[in-house]
């Protein structure tokens, strides 16, 4: 553990801005460093970053690295890989935070490969234990029906992988200042073994999925894409958005950027709305950080039933033109 001090957090940026999944890593960062009496740091890779760089500091960050180059003006597998890892020889923090999302769950295990250290993925709860000084690492498995504790020894940093919307963002103070340092790191063209055809962008149209407060979703019992006419009718009255689990996304129905799950998207809304889902293990680890789930389903032995707040066997058909007038008629009252 000698020379390895603070906590480093690998952020995000998105059109010049910190992206929510940033916000987070600085915000349980923020809660570690205190805790432990060190330095929370930021890293930023990419690009013309600098500007997002002074931003970082409201969010909590004492100190901000950056690692920018052309080549890494687009995000590059390969490249970040070598990026992150020798800017962390570098930092040599003793804890390291990246989001367990596209990025964090590409690059994390290469990172700690090269590193030669230990990776939990996916932790839902990060605490210091006051005795030792390490950081314990909650995550769940088992398909969520249990959680797990572990404990990096003799390998740092210790790097974790943090769930998105699992933390609460930093809260934001516009007069903190901090010190920004570049690092150098050697990157070469040739470093790429594979190379960027194409990057498709995702229209979205209202409340992005994972962002929404209020989700409703649907599965293979909808019966096809007919039946998401009433989803979407219900989505907009409580200002929330669609999504689904992952047999209407293979059958066509709806957009795969719909798709809840292992495979898919996690959502922490206030209200989950599970229509015709079944309840596989697939689906619900992507939605049992819910606040509040409700499973409609006209089989009374369907497994959501198992992680519902509240239940209620009918089918959809039925209920959701009555779920959806009631809501109108509380909302127009």
């Amino acid at each position: 553990m000698a020379g390895y001090r603070g906590v480093l957090a690998f952020i995000e940026t998105a059109e010049g801005k910190v992206t929510s999944t940033g916000r987070e890593m600085l915000g349980v960062g923020r809660l570690l460093a205190d805790a432990l009496g060190e330095t929370l740091d930021a890293l930023l890779v990419g690009s013309d970053i600098e500007g997002v760089g002074r931003d970082v500091f409201s969010f909590g960050a004492d100190r901000v690295f950056l690692v920018s180059d052309s080549l890494l003006a687009k995000y590059h597998p390969d490249l970040y890989t070598i990026a992150v890892s020798d800017a962390c020889k570098q930092i040599l923090p003793s804890i390291f935070l990246l989001p367990q999302d596209d990025v964090g769950r590409d690059i994390a295990p290469r990172v700690a490969a090269k590193l030669e250290i230990g990776l939990a993925t996916d932790c839902i709860d990060l605490a210091i234990d006051p005795d030792t000084r390490l950081l314990l690492q909650t995550r769940r498995v088992y398909g969520g029906n249990a959680t797990e504790v572990l404990v990096s020894r003799n390998a740092f940093p210790q790097l974790v992988t943090v769930k998105p919307r699992a933390m609460a963002q930093a809260k934001t103070d516009s007069n903190k200042q901090g010190e920004i340092i570049t690092i150098s790191v050697k990157l070469d063209a040739s470093m790429a073994r594979s190379k960027l055809l194409e990057t498709v962008k995702e229209e979205i149209k209202g409340i992005k999925l994972e962002d929404a407060k209020v989700v409703v979703a649907g599965g293979r019992g909808i019966g096809g894409p007919e039946g998401f006419t009433l989803i979407h009718e219900l989505a907009e009255v409580l200002g929330g958005a669609v999504g689904a689990s992952r047999a209407p996304c293979d059958e066509g129905w709806v957009p795969t950027s719909y798709k809840i799950g292992q495979t898919g998207k996690v959502v922490t809304p206030d209200l989950y709305i599970a229509i015709g889902i079944s309840g596989a293990l697939q689906h619900t680890v992507g939605s049992l950080g819910s606040r509040c789930i409700v499973a409609i389903n006209n089989d009374p032995e369907a497994k959501i039933f198992g992680v519902s707040d509240f239940k209620l066997v009918a089918d959809y058909r039925d209920a959701l033109p009555a779920l959806i007038n009631k809501y109108k008629e509380i909302i127009s009252s």
